[in-house]
């Protein structure tokens, strides 16, 4: 165990544990990046097998479409 301190006053006691928590939070910091990452790819399949049988994917539209203030299609 390390210790650290300043003029004496304050006493800082640096345990493996906390180097363990320092490394899980490195982790926990690279997984929105992966998670990112698994999106991005899964949209692009999406778009390459949307393409493939000619519908096409449009991510603004998709995300945006509001059809509440819009009258219904009359038959």
């Amino acid at each position: 165990m390390k210790t650290s301190t300043s003029e004496g006053e304050h006493e800082v006691q640096w345990t493996t544990r906390m180097q363990l928590d320092d490394l899980d939070f490195a982790n926990d910091l690279t997984l929105p990046s992966h998670t990112q990452q698994q999106m991005q790819e899964k949209t692009t399949s999406i778009a390459a097998a949307s393409a493939a049988v000619g519908l096409i994917y449009t991510k603004g539209k998709a995300r945006f479409s509001d059809t509440t203030q819009h009258a219904p299609i009359q038959s």
